[in-house]
Protein backbone atom coordinates (compact mmCIF):
# COMPACT_ATOMS: atom_id res chain seq x y z
CA UNK A 1 0.00 0.00 0.00
CA UNK A 2 1.18 3.03 -1.17
CA UNK A 3 2.20 6.11 1.41
CA UNK A 4 -0.91 8.10 0.07
CA UNK A 5 -3.55 5.49 0.15
CA UNK A 6 -7.20 6.73 -0.38
CA UNK A 7 -9.14 8.12 2.93
CA UNK A 8 -10.24 4.18 3.96
CA UNK A 9 -13.48 6.69 5.42
CA UNK A 10 -14.80 6.82 2.46
CA UNK A 11 -16.07 3.76 1.26
CA UNK A 12 -17.74 3.41 4.65
CA UNK A 13 -20.99 3.91 5.25
CA UNK A 14 -20.42 3.96 9.12
CA UNK A 15 -18.05 6.48 10.69
CA UNK A 16 -15.28 3.58 12.42
CA UNK A 17 -15.01 6.17 15.29
CA UNK A 18 -18.96 5.82 16.38
CA UNK A 19 -18.05 1.89 16.44
CA UNK A 20 -14.90 0.45 18.27
CA UNK A 21 -15.16 -2.78 16.63
CA UNK A 22 -14.59 -1.10 13.43
CA UNK A 23 -12.41 1.22 14.67
CA UNK A 24 -10.06 -1.55 16.37
CA UNK A 25 -10.34 -3.74 13.06
CA UNK A 26 -9.19 -0.51 10.67
CA UNK A 27 -6.33 -0.06 13.07
CA UNK A 28 -4.90 -3.95 12.99
CA UNK A 29 -5.28 -3.97 9.14
CA UNK A 30 -3.08 -0.42 8.80
CA UNK A 31 -0.90 -1.93 11.32
CA UNK A 32 -0.11 -4.97 9.49
CA UNK A 33 -0.32 -3.22 5.79
CA UNK A 34 3.85 -3.22 5.91
CA UNK A 35 3.49 0.97 7.05
CA UNK A 36 6.20 0.21 10.02
CA UNK A 37 3.55 1.39 12.95
CA UNK A 38 3.55 0.01 16.09
CA UNK A 39 0.53 -2.51 16.83
CA UNK A 40 -0.93 -2.20 19.83
CA UNK A 41 -3.74 -4.70 20.55
CA UNK A 42 -6.95 -3.84 21.81
CA UNK A 43 -6.28 -4.22 26.46
CA UNK A 44 -10.02 -5.67 26.09
CA UNK A 45 -11.84 -2.81 28.23
CA UNK A 46 -13.37 -1.19 25.11
CA UNK A 47 -17.05 -0.99 25.69
CA UNK A 48 -19.39 -3.00 22.59
CA UNK A 49 -20.89 -0.33 20.17
CA UNK A 50 -24.32 -1.09 21.27
CA UNK A 51 -23.57 0.05 25.19
CA UNK A 52 -24.60 3.31 26.34
CA UNK A 53 -23.06 5.09 29.39
CA UNK A 54 -24.45 4.72 32.41
CA UNK A 55 -25.10 7.88 34.20
CA UNK A 56 -22.66 9.60 37.04
CA UNK A 57 -23.34 9.18 40.61
CA UNK A 58 -25.15 11.75 42.73
CA UNK A 59 -23.03 13.88 44.06
CA UNK A 60 -22.45 13.94 47.96
CA UNK A 61 -24.20 16.40 49.64
CA UNK A 62 -22.34 19.71 50.42
CA UNK A 63 -22.18 21.18 53.93
CA UNK A 64 -20.87 24.12 52.82
CA UNK A 65 -23.48 25.16 50.63
CA UNK A 66 -25.53 28.16 51.64
CA UNK A 67 -28.61 26.83 52.73
CA UNK A 68 -31.61 29.10 52.10
CA UNK A 69 -33.56 30.26 55.29
CA UNK A 70 -37.00 31.96 55.03
CA UNK A 71 -36.82 35.50 55.83
CA UNK A 72 -39.40 36.66 59.42
CA UNK A 73 -42.44 37.45 58.34
CA UNK A 74 -44.05 40.92 58.17
CA UNK A 75 -45.07 40.57 61.55
CA UNK A 76 -42.54 39.52 63.50
CA UNK A 77 -39.75 42.23 61.89
CA UNK A 78 -43.08 44.77 62.58
CA UNK A 79 -42.82 43.18 66.36
CA UNK A 80 -39.16 43.69 66.85
CA UNK A 81 -39.18 47.26 65.46
CA UNK A 82 -41.94 48.30 68.46
CA UNK A 83 -40.03 46.45 70.94
CA UNK A 84 -36.67 48.29 69.69
CA UNK A 85 -38.63 51.68 70.01
CA UNK A 86 -39.98 50.95 73.43
CA UNK A 87 -36.16 49.99 74.53
CA UNK A 88 -34.96 53.17 73.32
CA UNK A 89 -37.95 55.35 74.18
CA UNK A 90 -37.11 53.57 78.50
CA UNK A 91 -33.36 54.68 77.81
CA UNK A 92 -34.46 58.08 76.89
CA UNK A 93 -36.89 58.25 80.08
CA UNK A 94 -33.76 57.49 82.68
CA UNK A 95 -31.58 59.74 80.66
CA UNK A 96 -33.68 62.77 81.42
CA UNK A 97 -34.22 61.55 85.26
CA UNK A 98 -30.45 61.46 85.92
CA UNK A 99 -30.08 64.93 84.13
CA UNK A 100 -32.71 66.11 86.18
CA UNK A 101 -31.03 64.45 89.71
CA UNK A 102 -27.74 65.83 88.34
CA UNK A 103 -29.59 69.59 87.92
CA UNK A 104 -30.76 68.89 91.72
CA UNK A 105 -27.83 68.18 93.50
CA UNK A 106 -25.93 70.86 91.25
CA UNK A 107 -28.24 73.57 92.23
CA UNK A 108 -28.66 72.38 96.01
CA UNK A 109 -24.63 72.43 96.28
CA UNK A 110 -23.96 68.83 97.14
CA UNK A 111 -21.00 67.96 95.71
CA UNK A 112 -20.20 64.33 94.53
CA UNK A 113 -16.22 63.54 95.30
CA UNK A 114 -14.79 60.14 93.99
CA UNK A 115 -12.13 59.36 96.78
CA UNK A 116 -8.70 58.90 94.78
CA UNK A 117 -5.62 59.49 97.26
CA UNK A 118 -4.08 57.24 98.12
CA UNK A 119 -3.79 55.50 95.29
CA UNK A 120 -3.74 52.26 96.72
CA UNK A 121 -5.91 52.77 99.49
CA UNK A 122 -8.37 56.15 98.71
CA UNK A 123 -9.55 57.70 101.75
CA UNK A 124 -9.76 61.00 100.38
CA UNK A 125 -10.90 63.24 97.38
CA UNK A 126 -7.34 65.30 96.06
CA UNK A 127 -6.49 65.87 92.62
CA UNK A 128 -4.54 69.50 93.15
CA UNK A 129 -3.81 69.74 89.16
CA UNK A 130 -7.41 69.62 87.66
CA UNK A 131 -9.46 71.58 90.50
CA UNK A 132 -7.53 74.43 92.04
CA UNK A 133 -6.45 77.07 89.75
CA UNK A 134 -2.68 77.56 88.23
CA UNK A 135 -1.80 80.46 90.41
CA UNK A 136 -2.82 78.69 93.76
CA UNK A 137 -1.19 75.37 92.74
CA UNK A 138 2.21 76.19 94.28
CA UNK A 139 0.33 77.00 97.43
CA UNK A 140 -1.64 74.17 97.72
CA UNK A 141 1.28 71.64 97.25
CA UNK A 142 3.04 73.21 99.69
CA UNK A 143 0.24 73.08 102.19
CA UNK A 144 -0.18 69.44 101.21
CA UNK A 145 3.74 69.05 102.10
CA UNK A 146 3.01 70.65 105.59
CA UNK A 147 0.24 68.65 106.06
CA UNK A 148 1.93 65.12 105.54
CA UNK A 149 5.21 66.76 107.33
CA UNK A 150 2.39 66.93 110.73
CA UNK A 151 2.09 63.06 110.30
CA UNK A 152 5.83 62.32 109.88
CA UNK A 153 6.93 64.62 112.71
CA UNK A 154 4.06 62.95 114.95
CA UNK A 155 5.30 59.76 113.92
CA UNK A 156 8.93 60.15 114.53
CA UNK A 157 7.53 61.67 117.78
CA UNK A 158 5.88 58.10 118.83
CA UNK A 159 8.73 56.59 117.74
CA UNK A 160 11.16 58.86 120.04
CA UNK A 161 8.44 58.54 122.91
CA UNK A 162 8.75 54.43 122.62
CA UNK A 163 12.55 54.44 123.09
CA UNK A 164 12.08 56.51 125.88
CA UNK A 165 9.59 54.52 127.17
CA UNK A 166 11.92 51.46 126.46
CA UNK A 167 14.86 53.22 128.78
CA UNK A 168 12.40 53.78 131.80
CA UNK A 169 10.63 56.92 131.25
CA UNK A 170 6.79 55.30 131.62
CA UNK A 171 4.32 54.18 129.40
CA UNK A 172 2.36 57.16 129.77
CA UNK A 173 4.81 59.12 127.93
CA UNK A 174 3.58 56.75 124.58
CA UNK A 175 0.24 56.96 125.03
CA UNK A 176 0.40 60.29 125.02
CA UNK A 177 1.94 59.97 121.90
CA UNK A 178 -0.36 58.10 120.34
CA UNK A 179 -2.66 60.23 121.11
CA UNK A 180 -1.50 63.21 119.44
CA UNK A 181 -1.38 61.61 116.25
CA UNK A 182 -4.44 59.84 116.39
CA UNK A 183 -6.09 63.43 117.02
CA UNK A 184 -4.57 66.05 115.28
CA UNK A 185 -3.70 63.85 111.36
CA UNK A 186 -7.32 63.94 110.97
CA UNK A 187 -8.39 66.92 112.77
CA UNK A 188 -5.99 69.03 110.59
CA UNK A 189 -7.38 67.89 107.58
CA UNK A 190 -10.60 68.39 108.50
CA UNK A 191 -9.95 71.70 110.46
CA UNK A 192 -7.34 73.55 108.19
CA UNK A 193 -6.17 71.59 105.04
CA UNK A 194 -9.65 70.71 103.60
CA UNK A 195 -10.77 74.10 104.00
CA UNK A 196 -8.37 75.57 102.24
CA UNK A 197 -8.30 72.94 99.38
CA UNK A 198 -12.10 74.34 98.92
CA UNK A 199 -11.23 77.73 99.39
CA UNK A 200 -9.25 77.78 96.38
CA UNK A 201 -11.13 75.68 94.22
CA UNK A 202 -14.67 78.35 94.71
CA UNK A 203 -12.85 81.12 96.12
CA UNK A 204 -14.54 81.43 98.85
CA UNK A 205 -13.18 84.24 101.19
CA UNK A 206 -15.09 82.98 104.39
CA UNK A 207 -13.57 79.32 103.61
CA UNK A 208 -10.14 81.42 103.57
CA UNK A 209 -10.64 82.80 107.03
CA UNK A 210 -11.29 79.75 108.33
CA UNK A 211 -8.07 78.73 106.88
CA UNK A 212 -6.07 81.14 108.93
CA UNK A 213 -8.24 80.41 112.33
CA UNK A 214 -6.99 77.55 112.49
CA UNK A 215 -3.96 77.27 110.56
CA UNK A 216 -2.66 79.69 113.01
CA UNK A 217 -3.62 77.00 115.58
CA UNK A 218 -1.19 74.32 114.22
CA UNK A 219 1.66 76.61 113.63
CA UNK A 220 1.72 77.45 117.42
CA UNK A 221 1.17 74.12 117.94
CA UNK A 222 4.25 73.08 116.03
CA UNK A 223 6.32 75.33 117.63
CA UNK A 224 4.97 74.57 120.88
CA UNK A 225 6.08 70.74 120.05
CA UNK A 226 9.30 72.09 119.36
CA UNK A 227 10.35 73.52 122.84
CA UNK A 228 8.08 70.88 124.35
CA UNK A 229 8.18 72.53 127.66
CA UNK A 230 7.29 70.55 130.50
CA UNK A 231 4.61 72.83 131.86
CA UNK A 232 2.33 72.04 129.50
CA UNK A 233 2.48 68.77 128.26
CA UNK A 234 3.16 65.64 130.32
CA UNK A 235 7.19 64.79 130.86
CA UNK A 236 8.74 63.69 127.85
CA UNK A 237 5.53 63.06 124.92
CA UNK A 238 7.25 65.41 123.00
CA UNK A 239 9.94 65.27 120.62
CA UNK A 240 11.26 68.98 121.50
CA UNK A 241 14.82 70.44 122.73
CA UNK A 242 14.15 70.94 126.07
CA UNK A 243 13.98 67.09 126.68
CA UNK A 244 16.49 66.34 124.15
CA UNK A 245 18.90 68.12 126.09
CA UNK A 246 17.95 66.29 129.22
CA UNK A 247 17.87 63.21 127.58
CA UNK A 248 21.68 63.59 126.29
CA UNK A 249 22.78 63.50 129.83
CA UNK A 250 20.86 60.08 130.66
CA UNK A 251 20.89 58.21 127.29
CA UNK A 252 22.64 59.59 124.27
CA UNK A 253 20.62 57.39 122.01
CA UNK A 254 17.14 58.42 122.92
CA UNK A 255 18.56 62.15 123.33
CA UNK A 256 19.48 61.65 119.10
CA UNK A 257 16.04 60.67 118.76
CA UNK A 258 14.45 63.48 120.46
CA UNK A 259 16.76 65.99 118.73
CA UNK A 260 15.63 65.18 115.16
CA UNK A 261 11.82 65.07 116.42
CA UNK A 262 12.86 68.23 117.16
CA UNK A 263 14.17 69.46 113.68
CA UNK A 264 11.35 67.67 112.27
CA UNK A 265 8.97 70.42 114.26
CA UNK A 266 11.22 73.19 113.01
CA UNK A 267 10.94 72.57 109.45
CA UNK A 268 6.96 72.18 110.23
CA UNK A 269 6.81 75.31 111.82
CA UNK A 270 8.84 77.15 108.59
CA UNK A 271 7.21 75.52 106.09
CA UNK A 272 3.67 76.35 107.77
CA UNK A 273 4.76 80.36 108.38
CA UNK A 274 5.36 80.47 104.28
CA UNK A 275 2.02 79.17 103.41
CA UNK A 276 0.13 81.65 105.27
CA UNK A 277 1.75 84.47 104.61
CA UNK A 278 1.64 83.72 100.42
CA UNK A 279 -2.02 82.72 101.42
CA UNK A 280 -2.01 85.88 103.09
CA UNK A 281 -1.14 87.62 100.44
CA UNK A 282 -3.05 86.79 98.01
CA UNK A 283 -6.48 86.83 100.33
CA UNK A 284 -5.13 90.72 100.75
CA UNK A 285 -4.03 91.35 96.91
CA UNK A 286 -7.41 89.81 95.46
CA UNK A 287 -10.21 91.47 97.36
CA UNK A 288 -11.09 89.01 99.49
CA UNK A 289 -10.83 90.88 103.07
CA UNK A 290 -13.51 92.69 101.84
CA UNK A 291 -15.96 90.33 100.23
CA UNK A 292 -15.63 88.35 103.52
CA UNK A 293 -16.73 90.98 105.11
CA UNK A 294 -20.07 91.47 103.01
CA UNK A 295 -20.47 87.71 103.33
CA UNK A 296 -20.07 87.86 107.22
CA UNK A 297 -23.07 90.39 107.27
CA UNK A 298 -25.20 88.88 104.73
CA UNK A 299 -24.94 85.21 106.77
CA UNK A 300 -25.46 87.44 110.58
CA UNK A 301 -28.67 89.24 108.85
Amino acid sequence: MSRFDSNPFAEEDVNPFSDPSVRKGQSEQSNYSGGGAFYMPNPGNVPPANSRLSPLPPEPYDRGVTVDIPLDSAKDLKAKEKELQAREAELKKREQDLKRKEYAIKKAGIVIEEKNWPSFFPIIHHDIGKEVPVHLQRVQYVAFTTFLGLIVCLLWNVVACTTAWLKGEGPIIWLLSIIYFLAAVPGAYVMWYRPLYNASRTDSALKFGWFFLCYSFHIGFCILAAVAPPIIFKGKSLAGILPAIELLTTDTMVGIFYFIGFGFFCVESLLSIWVIQQVYMYFRGSGKAAQMKREAMMSAL
